[in-house]
């Protein structure tokens, strides 16, 4: 077909760009520093470093210091008054509004043109072009493409200037070419009561031949089961026979893919990951049925990557990209064309090949428990669930933990929320399964569970279906970006999920 030819044609330049950053990682992350060095430094952040002068990352590194959005705040706040010009050189328009985890404190993380075109896009479009390698037959475009996004929420600053989702700032951007190719329509996409978007976006979607489908796993299940009690069907495929791809986001899928399997009994149903947030898209799977991602080194991001045991420490020393190694996990550190400067957004990454530059997102740098010195990470964690799920036939919903103090007994331990789309066989051979699987990923959690000296074995509790999502709803958190913290050093969440029901 004529579309089929035009994608392999132009799939074909981008995968011999992508292959150029694969093979010299060092060369594209330095002309990457000098475009954004070039490009900021006569806005009032690289007047006042003087980014004219700046010529090699050391000094750069030297010179600049880290941030984190307590820093950027104050330039966000003058941004949304209308000022412009201060971090970034062209106008600031969209604001993506994040919580990072579900949070009350909201983020205003400023999106520029540049950022949408070369970054958040380039993302979505190297997905399809990995896709479309691995499927040279495929006939994606010739359906319609369903975008699980989130809600509008628009707050307008000025007549030109709003925030809200970052994919709703990116539902309302998108070129006409992919807009007359999504469904449901925009007013559905941008509904804000999830509830009736939810119901609304199926009654709309069942009925199209949807080809590809882009969402965060939790909140697509939700969609895809009410379509199934809409339709009647058994499965997805039933409804949307020409299905083959789900591009996901947000959290990891490990204790999501045994769901979907089950909803769209395809061998050939391709699941790719892509790891972005709001200030980036910075990496995406390259290679059907991996566990790692690409890290995409020519997005306008400029990358810097900290040591774990360099967090928090007075003066914290960074490595560049062709400094890192495998198996080691880092705090990111990003430089971007959307004016965020050595800014640390939270999250924590490991390298799992060098050649080319592949990662697996570890945890984020204030999502873990370490409160007995075990130094849990959720990549521990999704692990034990996962290794847990496998040996009982159980099937996680969602799933949430944090510490118990010492008490009495001088032991501490782990608490966790568990909830069951299928229960385990064996509730106790599912508690011994995680608690082993996680020993053997994490050498201190084992130190301290050795002999049950220090930490206790995890308490789990299993709640009812729809208890998080009951807490969500409360908290005024459903759809869009949300997601349940897996991980917490205090028992704020815990406790909440656990408290009794109010008459």
């Amino acid at each position: 077909m004529p579309v089929n030819s035009l994608f392999s044609f132009l799939i074909k330049k981008r995968l011999q760009q992508i292959e150029l950053f694969r093979e010299h990682p060092r060369l594209a992350q330095l002309e990457m520093f000098h475009a954004l060095m070039q490009a900021a430094r006569y806005t009032e952040w690289g007047r006042k470093y003087d980014y004219a002068t700046i010529t090699d990352p050391d000094e750069f590194r030297k010179r600049v210091p880290l941030q984190d959005y307590e820093d950027v705040k104050p330039y966000v706040e003058r941004l949304r008054k209308g000022e412009q010009n201060l971090l970034w050189p062209t106008d600031m328009r969209w604001f993506a509004k994040s919580s990072g985890t579900t949070g009350d404190r909201s983020k205003f993380i400023p999106v520029s043109r540049e950022a949408l075109e070369d970054c958040h896009y380039k993302g979505g479009k190297d997905l399809i072009a990995f896709h479309y390698q691995q499927f040279p037959e495929s006939k994606l475009y010739q359906g319609m493409s369903l975008v699980v996004g989130g809600s509008s929420n628009i707050e307008q600053f000025r007549a030109d200037a709003y925030s809200g989702d970052l994919s709703a700032i990116i539902i309302r951007n998108l070129p006409i070419w992919v807009e007359v190719r999504r469904t449901p329509v925009i007013e559905t996409a941008l509904m804000e009561n999830w509830e009736e978007k939810i119901e609304r976006m199926a009654r709309e979607t069942m009925r199209e031949d949807v080809r590809c489908i882009a969402g965060v796993p939790s909140w697509t299940l939700v969609l895809l089961r009410r379509i199934l009690e809409l339709t009647g069907k058994k499965n997805i495929l039933e409804v949307w026979p020409g299905l083959e791809l789900f591009m996901h986001g947000g959290v990891s899928f490990r204790p999501y893919r045994a769901q979907f399997e089950a909803l769209i009994p395809s061998p050939t149903m391709n699941y790719l990951e892509s790891y972005n947030a709001s200030e980036g898209s910075f990496a995406i799977q390259d290679r059907r049925g991996a566990e790692d991602m690409l890290l995409m080194l020519d997005y306008g991001i400029f990358y810097e990557f900290m040591p774990l045991d360099e967090v928090g420490t007075t003066s914290p020393r960074t490595l560049l990209i062709h400094e890192v190694e495998v198996d080691v996990s880092y705090a990111v550190v990003i430089s971007t064309n959307g004016g965020l400067w050595r800014y640390m957004p939270g999250d924590t990454i490991r390298f799992t090949s060098l050649k080319p530059h592949r990662v697996q997102v570890s945890g984020r740098t204030r999502s873990f428990i370490n409160a007995f010195g075990e130094e849990l990470i959720v990549e521990n964690a999704d692990r034990g669930i996962e290794a847990a799920c496998q040996a009982t036939g159980a099937v996680v919903n969602e799933y949430t933990a944090a510490p118990i103090y010492m008490g009495d007994d001088a032991r501490g331990g782990h608490e966790w929320v568990i909830e069951f789309t299928n229960p385990p066989s064996d509730v106790a051979h599912f508690n011994e399964t995680l608690d082993r699987t996680m020993r053997g990923l994490n050498s201190d959690y084992d130190a301290k569970r050795r002999g049950d000296m220090a930490l206790r074995p995890p308490l789990v509790h299993h709640v009812p279906s729809g208890t998080f999502y009951a807490w969500m709803k409360q908290r005024g958190k459903l759809g869009g970006q949300n997601k349940v913290p897996r991980l917490s050093n205090d028992r704020v969440i815990l406790e909440k999920l656990l408290a009794p029901v109010e008459a």
